[in-house]
């Protein structure tokens, strides 16, 4: 039976970062693809670091060939590619654990032909995230293609790696790499695979990291008239891409918008800045997971286990909504049947301190996903009102401040989630849907009753002891 994705990975002379690669790939959360590994004459020992993971794994499928280019290599591959859908990566780069899945999750959640992701660009130790459209809905060729015209020759829409390709397409309408030229091959491939697709969409979590830092054209050897006659070709089919979308009216409208490519590609183009703002250190975009705790024994474990799996989950939901792995944590918390009624009490159920609270309720609100409102009950003294937050000092050291602090604490709350957080939300079950199958993974049907019916009489026990607190 034919895998759903085929990976496809160009190899030359990388023998120094080619097993972070595949071993990204080989450890993808989502299992159900062929990995196509196109070893371009490699002079160094890629050739034999391909052909030990092909023995070691019967979804790799080495080709070895002479070195005739990237473009090439990436033409024999699509020609012996078997899956539904098509994935692209460097040799040098490395992808998250879960970006396959949500690459697949995507195309199929919203039947579209095109998933266009987020990445990380990493330069030494640093990395920065590399995103355009904030659209979180299904855009048509037209809203595509009206993104892509307000940042033209952008990496973001130019490279291969970043998106998910329908096989069916390229094969219907024998899609190519252009072997003729070497500057922008990727961008006049995806030209074309757009002007086929209907339905196109943004997935705003980063999934790829890319490290390669490719040299100008002229450090390539290419001649002042090769590089000329290269550009102007390229213009040519992004200009006949924008007339074939849009109609001749339409067209000459945006035509100022169009020419805009050939200023912004006036240097190489389609090549990122050193490094883009918003850095940071290379292993802080993840939560920090102690390996140790992973394997050690005991309750204590096993709480922080379930915790970590859940938030690595989570992490890919706030990831896209561009919230805290806290933040999401808490619209979790918020997203589920409860009676909680005062700060306190969420504090505790969301195991995170008070001021940590009030912060993360500060940010939600002001993003527009959920509205807080403090109720005053009938026992609370009218002069507690006035002091919702005081100094844990002052409580020690001044008894009826402290008193006062109690009453305050009464007050409770009524937290609404707004119709802005409803997509959030939707990913956090998402999230949690993955915690749940990453847990019962290989269970039996009889095996997850017995574990439903186990839990049930577990979280009974616990709630005759708890009950009496």
């Amino acid at each position: 039976m034919p895998p759903t994705v085929s990976i496809i990975v160009p190899v030359y002379n990388a023998e120094k970062h080619l097993s972070r690669c595949i071993d990204s790939i080989l450890n993808q959360e989502y299992t159900d693809f062929e990995l196509l590994l196109v070893n371009d004459g490699s002079t160094d020992s890629c050739a034999a670091i391909c052909d030990s993971y092909a023995g070691k794994d019967s979804r790799i499928h080495v080709i070895h060939k002479e070195n005739t280019g990237v473009s090439d290599s990436r033409n024999k591959a699509i020609d012996q590619a078997r899956g539904t859908y098509l994935q692209f990566l460097d040799s040098d780069d490395w992808i998250t654990p879960d970006a396959t899945k949500l690459f697949v999750r995507a195309a199929e959640d919203h039947c579209c032909d095109l998933v266009i992701a987020d990445f990380y660009r990493v330069v030494g130790e640093r990395l920065s995230q590399k995103g355009d459209i904030e659209e979180d809905s299904v855009m048509t060729r037209e809203e595509f293609a009206s993104h892509m015209m307000e940042n033209p020759a952008d990496f973001y829409y130019g490279v291969l790696w970043n998106k998910l390709y329908r096989r069916e397409i390229v094969e219907k309408y024998r899609l190519r790499m252009d072997v003729t030229i070497s500057w922008c091959e990727d961008f006049m491939f995806n030209l074309e695979y757009i002007c086929h697709g209907e339905s196109f969409y943004a997935l705003q979590a980063p999934i790829y990291y890319y490290v390669k830092t490719k040299g100008s054209l002229a450090s390539q050897g290419s001649s002042i008239t090769n590089i000329v006659r290269m550009k102007l070709m390229v213009f040519e089919y992004y200009n006949n891409f924008y007339k074939h979308v849009f109609d001749e009216t339409e067209h000459e409208k945006k035509r100022l918008q169009v020419y805009r490519f050939l200023v912004d590609a006036a240097g190489d183009g389609m090549v990122l800045p050193a490094i883009l703002p918003g850095t940071k250190k290379l292993g802080e975009e993840h939560t920090k997971v102690c390996s140790e705790a992973i394997a050690g024994e005991g309750v204590l474990m096993e709480v922080y286990r379930n915790r970590k799996l859940l938030e690595y989950y989570l992490e890919t939901a706030a990831r896209k909504n561009g919230l805290t792995v806290i933040e999401a944590s808490l619209l979790l918390c918020l997203s589920q049947p409860h009676q909680i009624t005062t700060r306190a009490e969420l504090a505790d159920f969301a195991n995170i301190s008070r001021r940590a609270l009030s912060l993360t309720l500060q940010k939600l609100s002001a993003r527009g996903l959920l509205k807080v409102e403090d109720i005053r009950r009938a026992d609370a003294d009218p002069k507690a009102e006035r002091i919702p937050h005081a100094d844990p000092a002052e409580s020690t050291a001044n008894p009826q401040a402290a008193g006062r602090v109690s009453k305050s604490r009464r007050r409770q709350m009524k937290i609404t989630l707004l119709p802005e957080a409803d997509p959030v939300i939707e990913d956090l079950a998402a999230a949690q849907n993955d915690y749940d199958h990453a847990r019962f993974k290989s269970f039996t049907e009889d095996e997850l009753i017995q574990y439903a019916r186990l839990s049930e009489q577990m979280k009974e026990n616990i709630q005759n002891v708890l009950g009496r607190v």
